[in-house]
């Protein structure tokens, strides 16, 4: 699971750079990006619940 949540992060991060960079997408890209920290923070604040 946490490798999951790491994956959908970076995929999600790396859509935020293109939309920004590239095709200026606006707020949906921004969007994006917070819901990729917001799962990264989860992840490390519930920390290793295996």
């Amino acid at each position: 699971m946490s490798n999951l949540l790491y994956t959908i992060a970076v995929v999600l991060v790396i859509f935020w750079a293109i939309g920004f960079f590239a095709y200026g997408a606006g707020a949906l890209i921004h969007i994006l990006l917070v819901i990729a920290i917001i799962s990264v923070l989860l992840k490390i604040i519930g920390g290793n619940k295996a």
